[in-house]
């Protein structure tokens, strides 16, 4: 294991890539050596994210899959879906780590194919890069990230769907508006997006199919259903999952089931409150809290993520620091920016 590697970046210029620059300057193990953009090459990274003037000298500059491979040992990809399987065969065959943040590579190829309407040029098997269920990542050189929903949906889930305590599952989840990317919409338009909550692609929004993925991978579901709305905020993800139980549980049982399931995953905190988005905004943290409803043995469990850190960002960088045998907090151990 080196004590300091070289990161890149492969398109850099949107909010993900943003925010990993400002998590991998700030982390003790990782010189950040390259970030790309087609658009923005030979121009100062801090003049599109103004945020890092002072705090780096490096240029964006156009993608040679050569020159990453020379100069990183591991690389990010915050590229469009679709984008990365044309990338990634020109990497791959190297000792290069990479952590892909498209959903190439999250779902099996026929499922991906059906759900993004895509042909698949490079088909293979990767690892989901959702930690707290898949700590394999430990062992691998390619890493699937996974979605931002999925990921405060999935965690809010897992310990009740892996005791085989529920059937069906419904999950509502608002997300900040950086959720959208950073190229304007109508749907982020200020008039419409302020004092409004707007719900979107009710009943098909593709990254059901991960939730559907990683859930069923536990237990035997039902169904799983999703509705994802997006709020008039910056970030952050606000997952409200009504798990329907098979079985009576104490508030006790699923205390006990979720600090078992959850004892050696540093990100995931279980609340006694309900989690609020001010609490793990800027932070790698997922913080869960629950209550049982008697009158129809529904399970209530809310889960908050910053969705650009551990819905994205972050959630590389902790895949990043147990494919390297760095810790697993490292450079992530940051409080949220509360209030």
């Amino acid at each position: 294991m080196k004590d300091k590697v070289n990161a890149g970046i492969i398109g850099a210029s949107g909010y993900t890539g943003g925010e990993l620059m400002r998590l991998l300057l700030n982390h003790p193990h990782v010189n950040l050596e390259m970030a790309t953009s087609r658009k923005l090459a030979g121009q100062n990274v801090s003049k599109k994210h103004a945020h890092l003037a002072g705090l780096t000298d490096l240029e964006f500059e156009e993608l040679d899959p050569v020159a990453v491979k020379q100069r990183c040992d591991v690389v990010f990809l915050a590229v469009p879906h679709g984008s990365a399987m044309d990338i990634v065969p020109q990497l791959i065959d190297s000792d290069l780590l990479i952590v892909d943040l498209s959903a190439d590579y999250r779902l099996d190829v026929e499922e991906f194919e059906k759900v993004y309407g895509i042909k698949h040029h490079d088909p293979r098997k990767v690892v989901f890069g959702l930690v707290e269920l898949h700590p394999e990542v430990k062992g691998e050189t390619f890493v699937s990230n996974p979605g931002c929903y999925p990921t405060g949906a999935t965690l809010a889930a897992a310990p009740v769907v892996n005791a085989g305590l529920a059937d069906i599952a419904v999950f509502d989840s608002k997300s900040g508006i950086t959720g959208a990317g950073v190229n304007p919409s109508q749907a982020s338009h200020y008039p419409n997006m302020a004092e409004n909550i707007q719900p979107y692609k009710l009943t098909t929004h593709r990254h059901r199919a991960e939730i559907w993925q990683e859930l069923n991978g536990l237990g035997g579901l039902d169904s799983v259903n999703f509705t994802p709305h997006v709020i008039p905020a910056i970030r952050g993800i606000l997952t409200t999952a009504h798990l329907f139980l098979n079985e009576e549980c104490s508030e006790e049982d699923i205390r006990q089931l979720y600090d078992s399931f959850y004892s050696d995953c540093p990100f995931v905190r279980l609340v006694d409150d309900i989690p609020a988005l001010g609490n793990v905004r800027g932070s790698n943290f997922c913080d869960i809290g629950f209550e049982i409803d008697t009158n129809s043995n529904r399970l209530v469990v809310i889960s908050a993520i910053d969705n650009l850190v551990k819905g994205a960002s972050g959630q590389a960088i902790q895949n990043m620091n147990l494919m390297c045998g760095f810790r697993e907090t490292d450079g992530l151990w940051n409080a949220g920016l509360a209030p």
